[in-house]
Order: C-alpha cells, then structure tokens, then sequence
C-alpha cells in the first residue's frame, strides 16, 4: 500500500482543490410574481415570495 513519506502542507493541498471550484449559478432567473431578476432557490428581494407563497413582509 503506498503511503507518502512526507506531510503535504497546506499550501499544496490549497493550491490542488483551489481547481475544484464551482461555477455561480445564473441569475438569468425571474420572479413568477413580480418578474423581478432574482437567484435560484432563493427569496425574491422585491416581493418576498418563495415558491407561490409570501414568506418575508417587504415594505
């Protein structure tokens, strides 16, 4: 069984899974309420809505 000889720093490690990034999810979603530019899967900042119901009293 291979077992490395020597502790890999932190630096390397980063550095590896610094490649392992994921992408930002579009923001070409829209409100079905108020057809507000909104983000996936998140609160409508405009109206308050969440998945056809009011879930936060924007004034």
């Amino acid at each position: 069984m291979a077992v490395p000889k020597r502790k890999m720093s932190r630096s390397r490690t980063r550095r590896r899974k610094a490649q392992w990034f994921k992408t930002r999810p579009a923001t070409n979603a829209s409100c079905p309420r108020c057809k507000a530019p909104t983000r996936p899967h998140t609160v409508c900042a405009t109206c308050g809505t969440y998945a056809g119901r009011v879930v936060v009293d924007v004034d």
